[in-house]
This record gives structure tokens, C-alpha cells and sequence, in this order.
């Protein structure tokens, strides 16, 4: 076969953006030409790659099986050239992340000290749901993916790189909020907002709720941390979420952290990846400054002899 690599790269972009349209804006080239690029590539490959319905593109079994070729020999390839840059003494090259949405309270903040340090380096960041992250993880679109609660059952190198304290909140002005010593028991009567089903935290404070016995009345079910904390600031219930989502004073936000035996419910934030995938250099890079940085963005928010706020 006689395909060039600016063909994958191509077709890549079209099987990424499921459009003609936005695959030309994303390869800097005209619709025609993407057009003319595929056509060539089918006729090259001898078998349909993908199928237009009204403007979306659907890859075939074929189209699938070349956008993995392709996704490779890219990643390879960009792998390479990093290692190029390194021996002459250069830091650059492109990083994707797929992260869950909760993450996004302090990943900013570790990329941004990590950008400081290599500016030459261009950040690709996805903030999805657990299962968007998941979807991407299946698919390897991306060098690293971060999330509270590894998927169990599959192949991952994973790293632990920071604490990640779930909480019972309400709102501040709520008459538990005053309390101290409360048991699960003493939460019996109120009623509940959580996170979506399959999320990381509702998936450990289910988890913890079985084990404990306790069943709490569920009002809302929600998948924005911004949304269950409006909420309970607004007196519709309680509400348990990753501290991180929570001001440094949750007072804030208009909400108060309850003082519940068995909380904070710890869990951590982890980094994974496919077993047996190469990291570039710069996902490398990123792995081996996370540590140290998570490790002093925690500390921040935890000097020693701090009390829990409330």
C-alpha cells in the first residue's frame, strides 16, 4: 500500500472529529482537500472507511482499524521527535489529558506550575464525566487520564498522587451545621443530592453508606459539583463531595462541613495509562512533577495544625 503519513494524519482527524468540516479547521488545510485526501486513502486501503449520514462521518470496521493504526504511528512518531528535542537540550512537544470533572478544581494549578517550567509545551486537556474519561482511556486518545477511582478489571499502570477527602456538607445556615460528634444515624431524616450514578464519588460513598448500613433519602441525583453545592446552599439537603470542590473556606460557598464519624471518607487521585504504552517524554515529565507539586498544593490547603473547617 502506498498511504503517506499526511494522510493519517488525515484520517485521524477526521475519525477524532466524526466531520469533514471540523477535521479541515483541525489540520489547517481546506475542506476539498480533506475530501480528495480520502478518497485517495479509500482507494489505496480497497475497502470503505467510513459512511456520511447528513454531516456526521461513521467509521467502518476497516475505518476503525486504520484510525488505531494511525492514532499509533502518530503517538510514535511524536514520541520521537521529543526524544529528537531532548538530545539537543529542547523541552517540547504536546500533552493530552482526560480528566473527570472534579478534577478540575486543582489539575489547572499543577499544569500551570508544569507550563512555567516547560512553555514550549502545548497542553490538550478533556474534562468529562467518568465514563467520558473511560471511553477515552478504551480508545487511547490521550497520554495520561486522572480520576478518584480506577476502573477494576483492566490492564493499568496507575500512581496515587493525592489525597482525596470526601465530606458531608449542608448549608451553612442549617442546624446540624452547628453540631459536633454527629453519627450517620443523626442524618437519618434529611434528605440527600448526589452525584450521578458510576461517578468516583458516588461510586465510594455508596460504597461506604452499604457498609455502614445506612440508606439515605435521596432528593437529587446531579452530575455538576456547582450544581450540589447551589443547591445545598439553598437548604434543599446534604450533599457528600470531594473536598476539593469546596473554597478553602467553605463558608464561601454558602455551605458548612459536617462534623460526621466516618468522614472525611478518603480516597486519592490517581493517574493511569494502558499497560504497555510508551510515554512520550513530556507525559513522563508530567508523571514525575506531579508528585512533588500535588504533594505542595495539598499542603497548602492543610498546613500542619490546621483544624478541619466547618
Amino acid at each position: 500500500m502506498n498511504v503517506t503519513f499526511r494522510q493519517l494524519k488525515v484520517f485521524l482527524a477526521v475519525a477524532e472529529q466524526l466531520n469533514i468540516t471540523a477535521a479541515a479547521r483541525v489540520c489547517c488545510v481546506t475542506q476539498p482537500t480533506v475530501s480528495m485526501q480520502l478518497r485517495e486513502l479509500t482507494a489505496e486501503i480497497g475497502q470503505p472507511l467510513y459512511e456520511q449520514i447528513g454531516k456526521r462521518i461513521y467509521l467502518t470496521a476497516a475505518g476503525e482499524a486504520l484510525a488505531r493504526t494511525a492514532r499509533a504511528m502518530v503517538q510514535e512518531w511524536s514520541a520521537f521527535e521529543q526524544h529528537m528535542d531532548g538530545l539537543k537540550g529542547l523541552t517540547r512537544g504536546r500533552l493530552r489529558l482526560a480528566v473527570v470533572s472534579t478534577a478540575k478544581y486543582f489539575v489547572p494549578s499543577l499544569l500551570g506550575d508544569f507550563c512555567q517550567r516547560h512553555p514550549d509545551i502545548e497542553i490538550a486537556l478533556e474534562v468529562l464525566n467518568r465514563d467520558g474519561v473511560l471511553a477515552r482511556l478504551h480508545a487511547n486518545l490521550d497520554d495520561l487520564y486522572i480520576m478518584s477511582m480506577p476502573p477494576a478489571g483492566r490492564a493499568l499502570e496507575t500512581q496515587r498522587f493525592l489525597p482525596n477527602p470526601l465530606v458531608v456538607i449542608a448549608a451553612a445556615t442549617h442546624p446540624l451545621a452547628q453540631r459536633r460528634g454527629l453519627q450517620l444515624a443523626d442524618l437519618a431524616g434529611e434528605r440527600f443530592i448526589l452525584r450521578e450514578q458510576g461517578s468516583g464519588t458516588r461510586l465510594a460513598c455508596d460504597a461506604h453508606f452499604a457498609q455502614a448500613g445506612f440508606v439515605p433519602q435521596l432528593r437529587l441525583e446531579l452530575g455538576s459539583n456547582e450544581a450540589i453545592k447551589r443547591s445545598v446552599a439553598a437548604g434543599m439537603g446534604l450533599a457528600v463531595m470531594s473536598e476539593h470542590a469546596l473554597a478553602a473556606q467553605p463558608a464561601e460557598d454558602g455551605v458548612a462541613v459536617l462534623d460526621v464519624a466516618g468522614f472525611p471518607l478518603m480516597s486519592n487521585w490517581w493517574t493511569l495509562y494502558p499497560r504497555g504504552k510508551r510515554l512520550s517524554p513530556v507525559a513522563s515529565a508530567f508523571l514525575a512533577h506531579l508528585g512533588e507539586a500535588a504533594g505542595a498544593w495539598y499542603a497548602l490547603r492543610h498546613p500542619p495544625g490546621a483544624a478541619a473547617a466547618g
